[in-house]
């Protein structure tokens, strides 16, 4: 049996420290969907082309996300579907998110760009003081002040919170877990971060502002409002998505290409800066997979899929399918089109999409303005997860640019 056939998606360490994208390559040459069989009565099928992965994102009526999404819970259903965004289908799904997607449109972040280069200005800013700098850590630190920010929640909170939100995506990894071991690190974040999200909510439904809080507060759909319970896992919702997306495209810029003329290249044309960042999010692949469960019998790729059969869609794997993607391993900042599926597709389309994508700019916007000579100063480390694929410590060193002051 080929190791790919053979190896364990479940495992976060195989993101860490092993080889999915070769895994996945051989999985994308086959002619029939692969299964992984996790134990007796648990057991997916593995999405990894483009065509069927956007096949599979698309047609949420064959197959739901209410079960849940994410592999940690397959066979378990998700406590919050039907009341959180993420875990709720169309029609529900696009009457629930309406008002939040307009708030997170792209011309209502286009007025966020100030705040946001402000707070990416002062995370980066000590990258100029000549010392090593942990870019991964400021990243992991950006979604947070930024969505922070939109949401209303206070500064103080914002990096307890940050570690809560990358505990629950993480708890696999030792940085990340608690002595009592994953099930417990997972229950406690959830406990404080949702116990958190209702006293923040008893306050603010007092104290409407503009922010991402009051706009879930008061949004209507069905003839009522959300409930407690809806506003509480959608909050959660969102912080958990800011922070998955955001950080890891330039934390891979950073570790994979720095010493490779990229960085330089880019920085000598940033009129390249909005396909430069799409690329990066298609090599990133931030979220790593999706979970859906058929609703009925259905047919993909030769393979007959049962109803309640599990399937996973692997992000990471169709955003390199080299059917769709010319040359697909190689990082090319003019890659036009650039189709990629770091954001999802269909319904379930990233929601907060352009204040990453804003926030992505504007970062590297800066970074390249400010600094060059960017030099790696210890070895990277991958954060263990199977859910987001990333990185925690990035350690690198680069020099203020001379004349170097504001950027846009």
């Amino acid at each position: 049996m080929h190791q790919g056939a053979a190896t364990d998606l479940v495992d976060p360490w195989l993101y860490s420290g092993g080889d999915a994208h070769a895994v996945w390559r051989w999985m994308r040459a086959q002619e029939t969907l692969t299964r992984q069989e996790v134990d007796e009565r648990r057991g997916f099928w593995n999405i990894v082309g483009f065509d069927d992965a956007e096949r599979v994102l698309r047609d949420t009526g064959t197959f739901t996300s209410e079960r849940g999404t994410m592999l940690d819970l397959l066979g378990t259903d998700d406590p919050a579907g039907g009341k959180q965004i993420a875990v709720t289908d169309p029609p529900r799904h696009t009457e629930m998110q309406t008002r939040l997607k307009k708030a997170l449109a792209v011309k209502a972040v286009e007025r966020q760009k100030d705040m946001i280069r402000a707070l990416v200005v002062d995370l980066i800013a000590p990258l100029g003081d000549g010392g090593v700098f942990d870019f991964a850590e400021a990243m992991l630190a950006m979604p947070m002040s930024v969505t922070g920010t939109m949401m209303g929640l206070p500064e103080t909170d914002w990096p307890w919170l940050s570690r809560l939100t990358t505990i629950c995506i993480a708890a696999d990894d030792p940085e990340y877990q608690d002595p009592g071991g994953k099930a417990a690190t997972l229950a406690r974040a959830h406990r404080d971060l949702f116990a958190y999200f209702q006293d923040l909510m008893r306050f603010r439904r007092a104290n409407l502002g503009d922010d991402l809080l009051s706009v879930l507060i008061s949004t209507e759909f069905e003839g009522r409002r959300m409930d407690p319970g809806e506003i509480v896992a959608n909050c959660y919702s969102l912080l958990l998505g800011a922070n998955v997306t955001t950080p890891h495209s330039p934390n891979y810029v950073m570790a994979e290409f720095i010493g490779k003329g990229i960085l330089e290249d880019w920085a000598a044309h940033p009129e390249l800066t909005t396909s430069a960042t799409e690329e990066a999010l298609r090599w990133a692949s931030p979220v790593n997979h999706f979970l859906r469960y058929a609703t009925r019998d259905v047919e993909v790729r030769n393979t007959k899929v049962s109803a309640g059969d599990a399937v996973v869609v692997w992000l990471g794997s169709a955003n390199r399918d080299e059917a769709v993607f010319p040359d697909a391993r190689t990082f090319d900042i003019r890659r036009r089109p650039n189709k990629h599926v770091a954001f999802g597709i269909g319904p379930h389309y990233c929601v907060g999409h352009s204040v990453a994508r804003v926030t992505l700019r504007i970062l590297f916007e800066e970074l390249l303005t400010r600094f060059e000579d960017f030099q790696p100063a210890g070895k990277p480390e991958r954060l263990a997860s199977n859910f987001v694929s990333g990185w925690k410590h990035v350690p690198i060193t680069a020099r203020p640019r001379s004349g170097a002051g504001q950027a846009g």
